[in-house]
């Protein structure tokens, strides 16, 4: 028989959000694998478990090489928790390869439901709940990072972001030029931890606050764009639309169906902008102006 693959949710701040199962799995488990050891041998003190099975460290730099590993293990029917630093495994973490390893092997995957800073963020940014989206990190180079957020600048459901604090003022001032000033925003810092805060506002305001420079675990949550109708959108409103869309990949007739299908106007108005935008750029402004 198989063993079973446990992925532990962990506390992103205060130990005392552990749910009781953790424990239970940590002393039962017959190989632990632990982004970070050290850490793991903390959380364990602090829930008083006396852990038996094999610690091995699984972290982003041996996660592809432990895989094979760790998936050898459950073949052979271990019992394989797999716990990270904070949170869920394998939402912005290591976990994805394991568990897609174990899938195609037939094990059986299961999880000990833990704290969310994806959700928890979420709810106390006094933004839409009813529907979002979770973009994970976003890239470290600014060229990479504005054209990602051009990707979802038209998105309409609650966007959420993890971000390092050295980075965080380079991302909102990013944001604030992709998404626009006035878009509402909730910046969590430190969830569930002694200093934490929630600062919220628009874009532009957030910014200017983190020019100043901040520390700690944050997560970003961002307002989905607004709902426009055709009547709002102009010419340059939707060759750029047709230009984000090439940007992420698609190619130029795709692009322009999309955006019409997203407006409601007819395929021929959206084509007809982006040619007069392209004849405009190859003609330059007028001699003599």
């Amino acid at each position: 028989m198989t063993g079973t693959l446990v992925l532990a949710g962990t506390p992103i701040g205060d130990v005392a959000d552990a749910p009781p199962r953790l424990a239970a799995e940590l002393a039962a488990a017959e190989v632990i694998a632990a982004e970070d050891t050290r850490r793991l041998r903390r959380l364990t003190q602090a829930l008083g478990v006396h852990t038996t099975g094999r610690v091995v460290s699984y972290f982003e730099g041996n996660e592809a090489a432990r895989t094979p590993e760790l998936a050898d293990a459950l073949d052979a029917g271990a019992r394989v928790l797999l716990v990270t630093d904070a949170g869920m495994p394998s939402v912005s973490d290591p976990g994805y390869r394991l568990v897609a390893a174990a899938v195609e092997r037939g094990v059986k995957v299961t999880a000990v439901p833990g704290p969310s800073a994806v959700l928890t963020a979420l709810a106390v940014s006094g933004l839409p709940v009813d529907r979002f989206c979770f973009e994970g990190f976003l890239p470290r180079k600014g060229g990479e990072r504005r054209s990602r957020l051009r990707e979802v600048a038209d998105e309409r459901r609650t966007l959420v972001y993890f971000e390092a604090p050295h980075r965080l003022d380079d991302t909102l001032a990013a944001m604030t030029e992709v998404f626009g000033a006035d878009r509402r925003a909730a910046v969590c810092r430190e969830l569930t931890k002694t200093y934490e805060e929630v600062r919220r506002g628009p874009l532009e305001d957030l910014a200017a606050w983190a020019a100043e420079g901040v520390r700690g675990e944050i997560t970003i949550v961002v307002e989905g764009a607004p709902q426009t109708g055709p009547q709002d959108l102009g010419p340059d409103e939707l060759v750029r639309r047709v230009h984000v869309r090439e940007e992420a990949g698609e190619r130029r007739k795709e692009a322009i169906a999309a955006v019409a299908a997203e407006t409601g106007l007819p395929k021929r108005e959206v084509f007809d902008a982006v040619v007069a935008a392209k004849n405009a750029a190859r003609t330059g402004p007028a001699e003599g102006k």
